[in-house]
């Protein structure tokens, strides 16, 4: 090894971008260390180290196969995976002395164990000194991760003040002293005003009133409010006597709008990413299709329009099927997840994709509901947080417990007919398949009448199914299928069986004993858990992605991921206080809507101060509204909605081409593998692709989605639904400029803007070469602009 990084360093010191003599120093440092690094005896590692690195990886690869915990093929041989199995009667290993050790011994003559098979070359000439410098250290055998910790805490886990943020109970903050001065709603302002006074900053104003209506319309429907319904709330406000009246006025908007079945669309779809919903389930091992995931959605849509309470949203996705009042519908969640398919039939592929389908199901549950990377803990303990491998295997085996099917949502006995119906279809078929072999077996003179008799009976099946009835309307959910402890995966490899561990919460999050789940798969008793008072995780995730949608940014800014590796939140006390109001509403997601909508931080205007920029260009102490790029279905379905050919229909199925529907964007058909051609249109403006959850949407500008928007069929014809009426239109030109103003923006137009249209009609119409009529061309250009794509 010296001797290779001596040749490489000496070849890279030659090269001449290596000048610069500090250059030089650097890569002399990195060298050496490395070397000293690489060359590290086994006198410089402590023994339950040295174990870990060079003894439990030899005996993994060498010994496991036969003689770990996967052996039911082979019960004649011992089970050699703890100290006591080696030093025991077996004698396999005498500690302190390796000649008289069997195992030493069976290395030069394998006889010495009966007719073991002769062992790999590399290990007897590589390893030998590594199990010898073990025995003579007295044969270490550290105990595993979880019988550390258990008798470090008496099989308790507590949670001191020491522990990270995320981990600690939930205590009610006391509410800040404010001056008078700030502009102070209900609590959330005065969290965030001591905030911006520690940092000398001040609030910005409130938004204009035109400018908060498009807001609160765009965050709770996902539509622009219409010219009418524009003019009408403004009317209100201008009538308001004083603040309080104001105040009453946006109340009440905010209250309609709750209302409003399009309220349920709009925060379904931010649900919808977390979850990874998809129509076209697996990844590039499985491409099986889920033509009835819409039923799903369509539940999460009607939960959030009935206002579910937070403990049965999450209770009915993890086990909606064994709970009271509970539906099957709503796991959904984990059925409609990636089931990975093996590349061919040997243990270790089937093994591999059967990981790889439970690693989503942990992955996906504990970053939804609990804000944590579990996933991290597969292979071995959490690099950064109390998660141990143990912790993730007692999760796992509740997934593993778990299997996916098809649920009728209709009568018992639509079921019967139709599996009568494909029985008599069956039927038919294997007369026909009889009757073609029979045939065969027939003289030539007997082959004409053989054949009336197949033709007869062909034409009788195209009968049968035609009056067969159609396949019953049925839901993607899971169910029990068993009620077992799982193994914990030796390096994430099923077949390499560690210990078996029970089904049981996170210790990290459980005061005192764990109950092991004991029910069926312990879904019912999972979900418990995770909505249980003793876990602040779980509102805590909750309420910050619901700031995060309605302000851009989260408190904290890694919403998926509360743990060491996740950013702290900028208000803690404001993110528990707003916790624990969600948990004393009965975890009402529309009162959280109130609470956070009524405040004075959330009306605030978007415009910018020198001083809030110099001190806070990122605005994590908000003060001031973010201007937010709408995500592409409220933009497209803004575009449909000024049109007025935007469909409102509720649920049903999805639409395989979206840009050829009316229907709103949150019923396009999206697949996790080949896009759909709804997804090639979604894709292009940061749509996530559903292989995992996804906690928020990525924002980045290419020219593709410019080119989109100025040559595309779609916006073409956008821009020409909406010229029609103003072309066709008596008044003057002035004044259809102004309509059209109202229309897309919800304020009047400035004198300017009227003069740069009315200039633009008229150079546009002396052209004559143009694809669009001037009236359409201005239609686009406005509805390209930023001013319609941001909510402010």
């Amino acid at each position: 090894m010296k001797t290779r990084l001596g040749v490489l360093k000496m070849k890279v010191m030659m090269h001449p971008l290596l000048v610069h003599p500090h250059l030089r120093l650097l890569l002399v440092l990195i060298t050496q260390t490395s070397i000293t690094v690489l060359s590290a005896s086994s006198d410089d590692l402590s023994e339950a180290t040295f174990f870990e690195r060079r003894i439990r990886p030899l005996l993994l690869d060498h010994c496991q196969d036969c003689h770990g915990t996967l052996n039911e093929g082979m019960p004649h041989l011992p089970l050699l995976d703890s100290r006591e199995a080696f030093v025991g009667d077996s004698a396999l290993v005498v500690p302190g002395s390796p000649a008289e050790s069997r195992l030493i011994q069976a290395l030069e003559n394998p006889t010495v164990l009966g007719n073991h098979p002769d062992w790999p070359k590399p290990m007897m000439s590589r390893q030998k000194q590594d199990l010898e410098r073990w025995i003579e250290m007295g044969a270490p055998w550290p105990a595993s991760s979880s019988e550390q910790r258990d008798a470090n805490t008496d099989g308790n886990t507590s949670r001191p003040e020491g522990l990270h943020w995320s981990f600690r109970a939930l205590v009610r903050p006391a509410l800040p002293d404010v001056p008078d001065s700030f502009r102070i709603h209900n609590p959330i302002d005065r969290f965030v005003v001591q905030k911006l006074i520690q940092s000398d900053l001040s609030q910005a104003d409130p938004a204009p009133s035109s400018t908060l209506i498009r807001r609160i319309y765009f965050d709770l429907l996902g539509l622009p409010p219409s010219p009418t319904m524009m003019r009408s709330w403004l009317d209100r406000m201008s009538r308001a006597k004083d603040a309080a009246s104001e105040d009453q006025v946006v109340r009440d908007l905010i209250e309609t709008l709750l209302a409003h079945p399009a309220y349920g669309e709009r925060w379904a779809r931010h649900w919808l990413d977390v979850a990874r919903y998809s129509e076209v389930g697996g990844w590039t091992q499985d491409n099986r299709s889920n033509p009835k995931a819409f039923h799903y959605r369509d539940w999460v849509i009607q939960a959030f329009n009935q206002d579910l309470p937070f403990h049965q949203f999450v209770s009915y996705q993890i086990a909606g099927d064994l709970l009271a009042n509970g539906t099957s519908v709503a796991t959904g969640f984990f059925s409609l997840g990636p089931n990975y398919a093996s590349d061919g039939g040997d243990p270790e592929s089937i093994a591999q994709a059967k990981g790889e389908t439970l690693d989503d199901r942990v992955d996906t549950f504990s970053r939804a509901f609990l804000g944590l990377t579990v996933s991290c803990a597969r292979c071995h303990d959490h690099k950064f947080d109390p998660i141990p491998i143990e912790d993730y295997y007692s999760i796992a085996g509740v997934f593993n417990n778990t299997g996916e099917v098809e649920m009728p949502l209709v009568d018992h006995g639509i079921v019967q007919a139709y599996e009568a119906g494909r029985e008599r279809i069956r039927n038919q078929e294997k007369v026909i398949k009889d009757l073609r072999d029979q045939s065969k077996k027939l003289s030539k003179e007997h082959q004409e009448e053989a054949k009336a008799h197949i033709e007869s009976a062909e034409a009788l099946l195209k009968v049968i199914k035609k009056e067969a009835p159609s396949k019953y309307e049925y839901a993607h959910v899971v169910q029990d299928k068993s009620n077992e402890n799982m193994h914990v995966a030796l390096r994430g490899d099923l077949l390499k069986k560690g210990e078996l561990v029970p089904r049981r919460f996170l210790r990290i999050l459980t005061q005192g004993e764990r109950t092991p789940y004991l029910e069926g798969s312990g879904r019912r008793q999972l979900a418990e858990s995770v909505v249980s008072p003793e876990n602040p995780l779980s509102v805590r995730v909750f309420v910050n992605r619901i700031w995060m949608h309605h302000f851009g940014r989260a408190l904290v800014r890694s919403p998926d991921n509360f743990g060491r590796l996740g950013e702290k939140p900028t208000h803690p006390e404001l993110l528990d206080w707003l916790a624990l109001e969600f948990a004393g509403s009965g975890g009402s997601v529309k009162h959280l809507h109130r609470l956070i909508m009524h405040s004075a931080t959330y009306r605030s205007s978007s415009t910018p101060s020198e001083k809030g920029l110099k001190t806070d260009a990122d605005n994590r102490l908000f003060w001031r509204m973010d201007p937010r790029r709408m995500d592409v279905e409220t933009w497209r379905d803004a575009l449909l909605s000024v049109t007025q050919e935007l469909d409102a229909s509720l649920g049903g199925p999805s639409q395989e081409d979206i840009t050829q529907s009316a229907r709103r964007t949150l019923y396009a058909k999206t697949s996790r593998n080949d896009p759909t051609a709804s997804d090639r249109f979604l894709r292009l403006f940061n749509f996530p692709i559903p292989r995992a959850s996804a906690a928020k949407r990525t924002q980045n500008i290419v020219p593709q989605q410019f080119l989109f928007m100025l040559n595309s069929p779609f916006m073409l014809e956008r821009a020409q639904k909406l010229a029609l009426s103003f072309e066709a239109s008596s008044l003057s030109l002035e004044v259809r400029i102004d309509q059209l103003h109202e229309t897309l923006f919800g304020r009047r137009a400035e004198q300017r803007e009227v003069e740069h249209a009315l200039s633009f009609l008229k150079d546009f119409e002396i052209e004559k070469e143009h694809e669009l009529s001037a009236w359409a061309a201005y239609c686009q250009v406005l509805l390209c602009s930023n001013e319609f794509m941001f909510i402010r």
